[in-house]
């Protein structure tokens, strides 16, 4: 079992006024109160066109991801799909985990989309996931939840789950190394 697992934390907005910025640190916050997690935090809206590996690295090193999406038309961004998409090997044999939020669905759409297009990747998927239906009502002035308990027990569900994955998806992959299963 690994000491510290790098979760790389995945903004999926890049829009102007974003509530994203709101949600990640809410989401950060929750990670730093959890034991064994580094945190590193991609946001696609910093990237460049000319700079399409600036990620390569980060996505490579993180033992796990948590993804960040609003529901945009009851799908998830352009940006996040393309910043998937810009990526590979880097996210096999990993578990990525969902927080969305959104109008009253609270993103649900967007992550049950997701979940398919990680699948193609051959990431695991995580089943719990973190949903803020009415995200504008659900945070004070200081980006502080105002009613927490019920996130917070599905973060402390996710955040169980999402460090079991990691550890034994990391352990697998040093074991042997997925791109080489099937050769």
């Amino acid at each position: 079992m690994q000491e510290t697992l790098r979760i790389a934390v995945i903004y999926g907005s890049v829009r102007d006024g974003r509530m994203a910025d709101t949600v990640v640190n809410w989401v950060k916050h929750r990670l730093g109160e959890w034991p064994g997690f580094t945190v590193d935090v991609i946001d696609p809206a910093g990237r460049d066109a000319d700079d399409q590996g600036a990620h390569d690295h980060r996505l490579d090193a993180a033992d796990g991801f948590i993804v960040v999406t609003p529901e945009y038309n009851h799908s998830f961004p352009g940006a996040l799909k393309s910043l998937i998409d810009s990526h590979f090997w880097e996210w096999q044999a990993k578990p990525v985990a969902f927080v969305s939020y959104g109008a009253a669905s609270g993103g649900i759409r967007a992550v049950e989309q997701l979940r398919g297009v990680f699948a193609e990747l051959h990431a695991v998927g995580l089943r719990d996931a973190v949903m803020l239906p009415n995200v504008w009502n659900q945070f004070d002035q200081d980006g502080a939840l105002l009613e927490a308990d019920m996130s917070a027990r599905a973060m402390r569900t996710l955040l169980a789950r999402l460090q079991w994955w990691a550890n034994a998806l990391a352990d697998a992959r040093r074991t042997h190394a997925y791109q080489e299963v099937v050769t």
